[in-house]
């Protein structure tokens, strides 16, 4: 595979330079109101940016260690909405490889838009929120520059910070909130155990939203956890520890690998 990370410092100069002025190259890393979910934190005065990259090992690079075991690499969110256009495909493919062979460039932009969405929220008057890891599970807190960057901006604006992860020894930052996402495959279930030991919020895509009224009504719990709707909005930070229920969308509505719990 092509490893730009192994050129000259001038080199790579010349290319962040060049990126910089191509927008059809590489233009915004972070999405803001294009997505119905997080939208959907508006009206509890929240607005959420996010960082859409390509899935798994669309880009070459695997970006969700996790996937292959628990199976939710073909029913990802990457397929949903306007995920499933082929400019979205290729626009987060993209931004992927831009992280991944010239990170200094990714992170320059990326506070180039947050400092903007910060600034947007402000002068709104609604806070402002980010999600790094929109359609990825990267271990971003293992990034000194990154956390840098981001802990000032949580520092001087409020911003929120959070995530899903299927990852269950994440190192935790006190800004950065994380929640589980559960799957039913087999082989996943050790690692369900060690979130939920470990007082982690469960992410849990059910198949409909009648299951998950009747197992509410119930009083039901999942993995020992109270269930709660959490499709009324993605400011996961909100909530308690709890199984969010989720609803499938795009290719998972048809999955049957044991990532979307009908029961």
């Amino acid at each position: 595979m092509l490893n730009l990370t192994a050129l000259d410092a001038a080199t790579r100069q010349q290319m962040a330079a060049y990126i910089a002025k191509s927008r059809n190259l590489v233009d915004s890393i972070v999405t803001i109101g294009q997505d119905a979910k997080t939208s959907k934190g508006e009206k509890l005065g929240i607005r959420t940016a996010v960082t859409y990259l390509a899935p798994h090992k669309l880009s070459g690079l695997n970006v969700c260690p996790m996937a292959d075991v628990a199976n939710c690499a073909l029913p990802c969110l990457f397929s949903a909405g306007r995920g499933a256009m082929p400019s979205v495909m290729c626009s987060r493919l993209r931004r992927t490889l831009v992280l991944q062979q010239l990170p200094e460039v990714f992170l320059e932009r990326l506070k180039r838009d947050l400092v903007r969405h910060c600034k947007a929220c402000q002068r709104d008057g609604v806070t402002p929120a980010y999600r790094p890891n929109g359609t990825s599970d990267i271990r971003f807190e293992n990034w000194p520059e990154w956390v840098s960057m981001v802990s000032a901006l949580v520092d001087q604006y409020g911003l929120k910070v959070y995530d899903y992860t299927k990852i269950p020894n994440r190192r935790a930052l006190s800004w950065y909130d994380l929640t589980y996402s559960y799957s039913g495959t087999p082989g996943y279930a050790p690692f369900v155990a060690k979130a939920v030991a470990a007082g982690m919020r469960l992410a849990v895509v059910f198949r409909d939203y009648a299951t998950v009224e009747r197992l509410i009504a119930n009083g039901d719990t999942f993995q020992g956890l109270p269930i709660i709707h959490g499709d009324d909005t993605d400011a996961r930070f909100l909530e308690p520890v709890a199984a969010v229920a989720l609803y499938a969308k795009g290719a998972a509505k048809r999955d049957q690998s044991g990532f979307v719990v009908d029961a």
